[in-house]
């Protein structure tokens, strides 16, 4: 039966297309003022440009010394994005599977350290990259990454595991599966819809973000793309004109990527927290 279309429905959309508006302005400014001149930015920031200036971003790219600091934000997001997913995937079977005082004690540890603020455990973090040597070095800030991105990952994948019937595991191992055979063969592909999430969501946090990479990385070659945007804002120059084309040219790729694995995000929650 066909639902009637009702005034309270279309409200209700003229709501959503208002709030979807305001959510993309930013990248309405975003985009005209990168090809805009610097005195046009500061005249009338919301206008149209009265002129694209596309060598803005021959400009950026060639100042940023953009393919560095692509090749640093790839390497540094695969690496940590790839490892913190299967890493967790592990520890989560572990806890569900061998669900002993230890892992659920060890589970509430996880789930406390996610609401702990980074600014409060920032001096002692990076006074132990400093102890082991790690610092100024993709390994040290890699290995960061890990630490704070494993609680979210492992809580997510602790509801999804549970959702796995046990009777399929019980099967592979009566035709001789190992336990390691039986998660690398049986678990894991059913882990799919999860394993996107949490490679989406770290790849958003991990690719965007520029405090942990300042506090870690302190040599040119080794910036990132928010560390490289940021160089052009110093005490008293901010260089707009190029600044915003850089911040298109890092932002591109990851809403690329996004776009082509969002549905991932609400399979793999709805189905963990529906199931768990």
């Amino acid at each position: 039966m066909q639902k009637r279309y009702s005034g309270r429905l279309f409200a209700t959309e003229i709501i959503m297309v208002i709030v979807a508006l305001l959510f993309l302005s930013p990248f309405y400014f975003l985009l005209v003022n990168s090809v805009k001149t610097f005195g046009e930015i500061m005249s009338n920031s919301a206008s149209w440009p009265t002129a694209f200036q596309w060598s803005n971003f021959t400009k950026a790219w060639e100042l940023t010394r953009f393919p560095q600091a692509f090749t640093n934000s790839l390497v540094i997001t695969v690496i940590s994005v790839v490892i913190l997913a299967l890493l967790s995937a592990m520890g989560a079977y572990r806890m569900v599977r061998a669900n002993t005082l230890f892992n659920r004690l060890l589970f509430f540890l996880f789930i406390a350290a996610m609401v702990i603020p980074f600014q409060s455990i920032m001096i002692p973090l990076m006074r132990i990259v400093n102890e082991l040597g790690v610092n100024n070095s993709k390994l040290g800030l890699i290995i960061t990454y890990l630490g704070l991105g494993a609680p979210m990952s492992l809580f997510l994948f602790h509801g999804f595991v549970k959702s796995i019937p046990l009777e399929i595991e019980e099967a592979a191992t009566v035709d001789g599966c190992t336990s390691i055979g039986v998660f690398f063969r049986m678990v894991l592909p059913m882990l799919r819809p999860m394993i996107m999430t949490v490679v989406v969501l770290n790849c958003l946090w991990i690719w965007n973000d520029y405090l942990l990479p300042s506090l870690i990385l302190q040599r040119p070659h080794m910036r990132t793309i928010p560390l490289a945007t940021f160089s052009f804002f110093g005490e008293y120059t901010k260089q707009w004109d190029i600044a915003l084309p850089a911040l298109v040219l890092g932002i591109t790729p990851i809403i690329a990527f996004f776009l082509m694995l969002q549905r991932y995000i609400v399979e793999g929650i709805a189905a963990g927290s529906v199931k768990g």
